[in-house]
Parts: C-alpha cells; sequence; structure tokens
C-alpha cells in the first residue's frame, strides 16, 4: 500500500479533510487525535495489516509517519 493510500486512511479514521495530513504532521496538533482515535488506529491497523498495536507503541508515536513506519 503507498504511503497516499494509508494517509488517506489515517485521514478518514480521524474524519480529516483529504490532504490535510502530511507525513511530518505532529499527533498533539492533530485535534481528532484522542483516546478514541488511539482505539480506531489499533482496529484499522489490525484489519488492513494484520499487525497487532499496543497502547505502548501508540504513546510512541509523536508524527504521522511514525504510525506510517508500523504500517509497513
Amino acid at each position: 500500500m503507498e504511503a497516499q493510500e494509508k494517509l488517506s486512511l489515517l485521514e478518514d479514521m480521524l474524519e480529516l479533510e483529504e490532504g490535510s495530513l502530511e507525513v511530518t504532521t505532529s499527533l498533539e496538533s492533530v485535534e481528532s487525535w484522542d483516546s478514541l482515535a488511539a482505539i480506531s488506529l489499533i482496529a484499522l491497523v489490525d484489519e488492513h495489516f494484520e499487525k497487532r498495536l499496543t497502547a505502548v507503541q501508540i504513546k510512541e508515536f509523536k508524527t504521522v509517519q511514525d504510525i506510517l513506519n508500523f504500517m509497513e
């Protein structure tokens, strides 16, 4: 899956406009990034990438690129 496709998945999950996320975007700057988004991310990664993501791992994510790196 291409990086742009992954960004689109994240934008959909966070209910953001298409093209609003960049790899350098800080998660702290995303208004909809909260505990519910973290749970949604766990489900998204499991469904689309068949990977297990833990809360500890999510706490280590600082930017959108960190999430994309995990999705590889």
